[in-house]
């Protein structure tokens, strides 16, 4: 019998027994008798009687087993010119280090921490210390407005906020500290402290209760693992809902940690001493799961890049941290691919280096387009392999697993589900689907080790967002469909978050921004297909009667004021003011019939619309600002 279709059915018929035998691949402080508990809701909580601590398992641990003196990070950046290599030693006395000076200042177990850093070693350094003082961190992105960090540091109400003093964007010196300032503003929340890592490129004055890094690791007593049970939180990451208030996923520790450790084997095919280069963000969950926890709970060495796949200086920036660091797989958005050909489509800048050292490349955070992958796959000699997954996973759902048994590729596909993944494809009636059929992508319980435990402070939502919808499932958003084969295909969200270059952002969160401008009376935004970056927003305004601004002073307004409130990360750029939009007589906007416009789709008109000339007013008005692929079919069948 073949491995997978072995592993994989015990997985789902034994998945105590099967887990079980993979919580063996990480160090506890008191191992589980208890592997699987059902909460009040009934859902999965893994080793719930564990004791352990994350940063023990990946930094004292392997000190104490001989990796001290190992790469644990490489950390590049072309943007400050600057390249440093940690040491698994180094990192963990620099951890224990700042979790003293954390606790210096109140912080302990269960304590909340907001992280707010570019993607620098302090950042991997704060995560971690918090770890080890049982306080959960939430990493927000650096790129974040301050409208959308005050809602974070709102809803998490932490004790500590640890901030650097600036982040690069290619050239551009963005200072982080006017930002805080201005979140810390707005938040009715406000911490006991911020402590803020000073860098080369921008300096700061600091006021009453704010701290500088160095100053305070200086004085500080290192830090002892405090012991904490499996199922007790390691972080909050927060994630766009369809609504504008944040929903913060709550992870646990033990069952993401022993999630991790199996899939740096069965998904990534790597041993301890490999080298993983991650190329995304600390505060994107993929920077959580394969920057920061994964490769070190492994042993392995992981690349920390600040830059991009281009202009930093150039499009070879990838495979030139592929030959320096002797990287053994690489991981990244197929939005950062579409850049690279975009610049480089020959890929004479590839011809440059030596990358013999790669034996897998992977990508996720959006659907691999074929003309993407089929780039890649004639360009490398490496598998290429699409796997699908969520923050709220935390990791891989569907992938080709090598390290299991390596499996033939089909393009648009993320090959099968991994083991503890019961996937299933189910229609409008709930009743699962045949093959080739598209409908609802769901997760029947229990969900595996490593998945979202609750939504933070609103265990109803995490209930009504995730499992209400077809009771027994956990609900993706995601539709697709399984191939005769078995091959599981993605085909994009079912809802109205999109994803912009791997980030998932939503459209209703937009519509608040754009519908707040004094001058709008309605508006819509619709994420349209983008060659580059999968889907960008475009926003259909209304504005009120005796409007006389003009058209584009409106549309640089609600571009300037999404930038504002939201950040550059929205690609919010392309407004169209129109005297109407789509709806049914309830006055429902016909958000879906607009996609499909946009996109060049056959659009059907349905009865219950109010007003069908409607739409060809939109399309219309689409065409001629050009937006997607409006103009190459007609409005309607």
């Amino acid at each position: 019998m073949r491995r997978y279709p072995q592993i994989y059915q015990q997985s789902i018929e034994q998945p105590e027994q099967f887990w079980a035998e993979q919580a063996k691949r990480i160090p506890w402080m008191m191992p589980p008798k208890t592997i699987m508990t059902y909460d009040d809701q009934q859902h999965a909580r893994w080793f719930a009687d564990g004791e352990m601590n994350l940063c023990h398992a990946a930094l004292d641990y392997h000190v104490d087993q001989g990796r001290g003196e190992q790469a644990a990070i490489f950390w590049d950046s072309p943007v400050t010119q600057t390249q440093q290599t940690i040491t698994y030693r180094q990192l963990l006395e620099r951890v224990a280090a700042f979790a003293g000076g954390l606790q210096q200042l109140g912080v302990e177990k269960g304590d909340r921490v907001v992280i707010y850093m570019p993607m620098i070693p302090e950042a991997v350094v704060a995560m971690y210390a918090c770890a080890r003082l049982g306080a959960i961190h939430s990493v927000v992105f650096g790129g974040f407005a301050p409208h959308e960090l005050a809602a974070r540091i709102e809803d998490a109400a932490p004790k500590v906020v640890v901030a650097a003093s600036c982040g690069i964007e290619g050239s551009k010196v963005v200072a982080y500290k006017p930002i805080i300032d201005e979140a810390l503003a707005l938040s009715p929340h406000r911490p006991d402290a911020c402590i803020i890592k000073v860098r080369a490129e921008c300096d700061v004055e600091f006021n009453e209760r704010e701290y500088d890094w160095e100053t305070l690791v200086s004085q500080a007593t290192p830090a002892e693992c405090v012991p904490v049970k499996g199922t007790d939180p390691l972080y909050v990451l927060y994630t766009s809902g369809t609504t504008g208030k944040p929903k913060g996923i709550v992870r646990d520790t033990a069952g993401y940690a022993v999630a991790l450790a199996y899939s740096m084997e069965a998904i990534y095919a790597l041993a301890p001493g490999d080298v993983f280069f991650t190329a995304s963000d600390v505060g994107w969950v993929v920077g959580h799961s394969y920057i920061v926890y994964g490769p070190l709970l492994h042993g392995c060495s992981t690349v920390l890049y600040e830059g991009k796949p281009v202009k930093t200086p150039d499009a070879g920036s990838f495979w030139r941290l592929i030959e320096k660091y002797n990287v053994t797989s690489f991981f990244s958005a197929p939005t950062a691919f579409r850049a690279i050909k975009k610049e480089d489509p020959d890929a004479q800048w590839l011809a440059k280096y030596d990358i013999s050292s790669l034996k897998h490349l992977y990508v996720a955070g959006e659907r691999l387009d074929p003309p993407t992958y089929h780039w890649l796959d004639d360009l490398l000699d490496v598998p290429v392999i699409d796997h699908w997954w969520q923050t709220e996973t935390g990791w891989p759902i569907a992938a080709n697993l090598p390290g299991i048994e390596p499996m033939p590729t089909k393009a648009g596909s993320a090959t099968v589900p991994v083991p503890g993944f019961n996937v299933q494809v189910l229609n409008r009636d709930g009743e699962q689907a045949a093959p080739m059929e598209q409908g609802s992508v769901v997760i029947k319980q229990p969900m595996p080790p490593g998945c979202l435990t609750g939504v933070w402070g609103d265990p109803k939502r995490f209930h009504s967002a995730y499992m209400a919808a077809f009771p027994g499932y956990y609900l993706t958003g995601d539709g697709g469909f399984f191939d005769e084969q078995g091959y599981l295909f993605i085909m994009g969200r079912t809802d109205d978050v999109i994803n912009v270059a791997g980030h998932r952002l939503s459209t209703g969160e937009m519509e608040e921004v754009v519908g707040g401008h004094p001058s709008v009376a309605e508006c819509a935004v619709i994420g349209v297909h983008d060659d580059l970056k999968g889907q960008l927003p475009v926003g259909l305004v209304i504005p009120k009667d005796g409007y006389t601004e003009g058209e584009e002073a409106l549309e640089a307004a609600l571009i300037a004021r999404v930038r504002e409130q939201i950040g550059p990360v929205a690609c919010f750029k392309q407004v169209i003011v129109v005297d109407r939009l789509p709806k049914t007589r309830s006055g429902k906007i016909l958000r879906k019939l607009l996609r499909n416009l946009a996109d060049g789709q056959e659009v059907g008109i349905p009865s219950t619309i109010d007003d069908p000339t409607s739409v060809d007013d939109v399309h219309r008005a689409m065409c001629d600002h050009r937006i997607g692929r409006a103009n190459e079919t007609p409005p309607h069948a």
